[in-house]
């Protein structure tokens, strides 16, 4: 009983990790534009927002580190740039969008008040809150995850029961790509290499008399759980945005589906209730973020609190200047560097699950290095230069889906191997 109850702990630990608020906005207009084809999108769109993550969750109970560490076999110089880079977006894009989303979820419906108001509000309480490190938020935390489940299943199983089963056509030309790549805009493959160090060691102080072999069973064991969780919840959501289509205008926007839905099923005051539990989900994830961030900062600089202060005003200016666009630009501005530095965030992660004997440095040096030169026409297509680089993506495997690196990245690691045998 008692493995149980650690089993499941640790699964609600790595299910409130993934299950931002911020989230929340992406699986319902990702099935109102799906149609028919809302399970293939689902699949693409678990596969990065799920089963990505949950590897890094196991990654980390491997290598019982940081997320330093798993650059390391690279570069100590790689792993440092990566994980500057790691968090400087983290700052600059997930955590200003919070803000945003809690603007047009709790602000926006009720007050005609500018986004710029609710951003400088709202990284100022940030601040506060990352300068003195209180509980609050982390009890907080524990009762705002449960209840935001409860309301979500209540709104799909209530749109279930009242909607027939019938679905538009799809938008996408490729809907399981569009899932993967909507599956990036969650962030969570960076905030599992980001803050899952943070739940291992804490499965680490708890279980101290457990072996190592008996910790990473206890990861599994709840990453399965959480990862299952995950999957009923967006699935639901997308299901629920597919059978919706012709209750919302075709150019609706992610927060508008989901306040709309929540309306349709709910009621006002239901809605008026979510929207303030999204927007406290939101602000502890925002806080979260700027604290981890000044944490990293403050490590390299030989424990300095001024270091620390000083990131953490920077986190929260970057916060107020991209808070005060809507959630659809913030979510667009964040594309391009999701396409490159996503790819190599996952063949990070698949490296350091894979057994020792696969992995030698050359083998990181080679894939990653792959994995950096194929994301560049990604990249520049994501910005608006596909027409010059199309005749390239042609040539790659995969290179019309926006997922070229996969292929070259794959036939390195298995050539590294065959050639070092």
């Amino acid at each position: 009983m008692d493995k149980l109850k650690e089993t499941l702990v640790t699964a609600f630990a790595l299910f409130s990790l993934f299950f931002g608020a911020g989230n929340l906005i992406l699986p319902p207009l990702l099935g109102f534009k799906s149609g028919d084809f809302w399970w293939l999108v689902t699949l693409g769109f678990c596969i990065s927002a799920i089963c990505i993550p949950i590897m890094g969750i196991f990654a980390h109970a491997r290598l019982q580190g940081t997320l330093y560490d798993f650059g390391k076999k690279v570069s100590p110089k790689f792993a440092l740039v990566f994980a500057l880079l790691i968090y400087g977006i983290a700052a600059g894009l997930p955590s200003p969008r919070t803000a945003s989303v809690t603007h047009e979820i709790a602000i926006q419906p009720y007050f005609d008040t500018p986004y710029i108001l609710t951003s400088i509000i709202y990284f100022a309480l940030v601040f506060v809150f990352v300068m003195n490190r209180s509980k609050i938020l982390d009890i907080l935390g524990k009762f705002l995850t449960p209840a935001i489940i409860f309301i979500l299943l209540l709104i799909i199983g209530i749109t279930i029961f009242s909607y027939p089963t019938d679905f538009g056509d799809t938008v996408f030309a490729n809907p399981f790509t569009a899932g993967v790549l909507e599956g990036y805009q969650t962030f969570d493959a960076i905030g599992a290499v980001v803050v899952g160090g943070v739940i291992i060691v804490s499965i680490n102080l708890k279980n101290k008399g457990d072996s190592f072999k008996e910790k990473r069973a206890l990861v599994r064991r709840a990453g399965w759980i959480a990862g299952f969780a995950l999957l009923l919840i967006y699935a639901g959501l997308i299901f629920t945005g597919a059978l919706m289509h012709q209750e919302f205008d075709a150019d609706v926007s992610r927060t508008a589906i989901l306040n709309g839905i929540s309306i349709k099923t709910l009621g006002n005051t239901a809605n008026l209730f979510l929207g303030i539990l999204v927007s406290l989900a939101c602000f502890t994830t925002a806080v979260g973020i700027v604290t981890g961030t000044a944490d990293f900062i403050k490590s390299r600089y030989n424990d300095s609190q001024k270091a620390f202060t000083i990131t953490a005003i920077i986190g929260c200016v970057l916060g107020v200047g991209m808070g005060q666009f809507n959630v659809d630009y913030i979510i667009d501005v964040a594309l391009p560097t999701l396409m490159f530095i996503y790819p190599i965030t996952i063949i990070l992660i698949v490296l350091n699950v894979l057994p020792e004997k696969y992995t030698s440095p050359l083998v990181f040096k080679a894939v990653v290095v792959t994995t950096i030169l194929f994301s560049v026409p990604d990249f520049m297509g994501s910005i608006g230069l596909g027409d010059t680089i199309s005749a390239v993506q042609d040539l790659i495997p995969l290179g019309g889906y926006s997922m070229g690196w996969v292929i070259p990245a794959f036939v390195v690691f298995i050539g590294v191997n065959v050639l070092k045998k």
